[in-house]
């Protein structure tokens, strides 16, 4: 009998608790199959996820980049030409002006009422080209408060009217699409 504490000496129990705990060339072979092909399996899934998902990354990439391309080349065609339409509204005035002058070339007494009228129609072609191309007036009557983001005060000049206000217009203002293209020039009445 062992004495306490030692190790078995008995040859008879190791070979039995060691095949408990390790397992047979058999066993190991099964499992280090079935193993193998799950991950072999596994592998190529992930390969073919990896393929899929890299080909959908590079036809989002491609398209983007398309997409980019198209979008610059609408802005510089955007800004080569942005004035087409508004010099196409404005080829009608000068057609008008250079009639005006050669009629006046061929007839130098041309009576002045005429030259008024064809200055005048020339003048409300010219009216009607801005309004199309949203370029609006800036006028403002006298009494109107001063508005400093769409007027330019040139002088405040005693006035019968409210302070701060518009008492004359020396030159008109333009805007365009909301934004100041000229501030109207104005003289405004001075505090009492």
């Amino acid at each position: 009998m062992p004495a306490q504490g030692a190790p078995h000496d008995n040859p008879s129990d190791t070979p039995a608790t060691m095949s408990e705990t390790t397992p047979t060339p058999e066993h190991a072979d099964a499992g280090a199959e079935a193993s193998p092909l799950t991950l072999e399996q596994q592998f190529a899934e992930l390969q073919a996820k990896h393929t899929e998902v890299s080909d959908a990354y590079l036809r989002a990439k491609a398209e983007a980049e398309n997409i980019r391309r198209r979008a610059e080349e609408e802005i510089s065609k955007a800004r080569k030409f942005a004035v087409e339409s508004f010099a196409e509204s404005l080829l009608p005035v000068r057609d008008s002006l250079e009639a005006a002058l050669a009629t006046h070339t061929a007839k130098p007494d041309t009576p002045v009422e005429t030259v008024m009228e064809g200055v005048n129609a020339t003048l409300r072609q010219l009216a009607a080209a801005l309004e199309r191309n949203k370029v609006i007036e800036l006028n403002p009557a006298a009494g109107t408060k001063f508005d400093p983001n769409i007027h330019q005060a040139i002088s405040m000049v005693p006035a019968e009217q409210e302070a701060n206000t518009v008492v004359g217009v020396l030159q008109k203002g333009y805007l365009i699409a909301d934004r100041v293209l000229r501030p109207a020039l104005v003289t405004v009445a001075a505090p009492k």
